[in-house]
């Protein structure tokens, strides 16, 4: 039995899709609305909390839900991460190294608990909280560093694509030709797919000046959507056959 998704070529494009969508829509509920950083936060873990624990209560992997709770951690995220820089005015910087570290005793006590930090499969219930929880502590973190990267060093949106882009072709390549832990690299990609997912939710909704697209959070959002809809029809149906062939054998 599992309950999450299998990490291939199309999961790795769903989660950037995501980190983008998680982007433009935390910025729509929160600047667009006008509904402020801590308001956004109540929001948006309200609806992590309710789609994650119908996630948590599945006895299988179900694309549509697994992508929604990965698609709340990323708005989530996004809202955490402003808090911290702009409400609590901590900066990106620290607020990433405080996000660092809520990541890095997530997988200390996962570690402890279970002996392991294997992320697929997961079928008990106590790993899979463990298992979410560093995933939201891991797009928080992702999202401080992207903006660290564009208000801090000054990169432009398709600049800090770019590096972050590069980083996680790195670790393709460290993946393919070294030794090192796999399931360090999964978390290493996973963090920087939020700033490259979220660089480009940037480039589509900030002003021309800013070197972004104007499109607006609403529509970037919409379009954001429509993407994610495309890939979670494709990959259940490629779990439906896949689970077919199983059953033919």
């Amino acid at each position: 039995m599992n309950k999450v998704a299998k990490i291939s070529l199309i999961f790795w494009l769903m989660k950037i899709v995501a980190t983008t969508l998680g982007e433009t829509l935390g910025d729509f509920i929160s600047m667009t609305l006008d509904l402020g950083y801590t308001k956004g936060i109540a929001i948006t873990a309200a609806f992590f909390l309710i789609i994650l624990a119908i996630q948590l209560f599945l006895k299988k992997y179900v694309s549509g839900i697994y992508w929604l709770v990965i698609i709340g951690t990323t708005t989530l995220g996004t809202e955490i991460s402003d808090f911290i820089d702009r409400s609590l005015q901590l900066g990106y910087a620290l607020g990433s190294l405080l996000l660092i570290g809520c990541l890095l005793l997530t997988l200390v006590f996962w570690y402890k608990k279970y002996q392991s930090l294997e992320i697929y499969p997961i079928a008990k219930r106590g790993k899979e909280m463990y298992y979410w929880v560093a995933i939201l502590f891991s797009n928080s973190l992702g999202t401080a560093f992207g903006d660290f990267l564009s208000d801090n060093v000054g990169l432009s949106y398709l600049s800090g694509a770019v590096i972050t882009g590069g980083i996680i072709g790195l670790v393709v390549l460290v993946h393919y030709y070294s030794k090192i832990n796999r399931n360090l690299l999964f978390w290493i990609a996973f963090i920087f797919t939020r700033p490259f997912g979220a660089t480009f939710g940037d480039f589509l909704t900030k002003p021309l000046s800013k070197g972004g697209l104007q499109l607006g959070t609403l529509r970037s959002s919409l379009v954001a959507m429509a993407v994610m809809v495309l890939l979670i029809f494709i990959d259940t149906r490629q779990q439906n056959k896949s689970a077919g062939n199983r059953i033919a054998i």
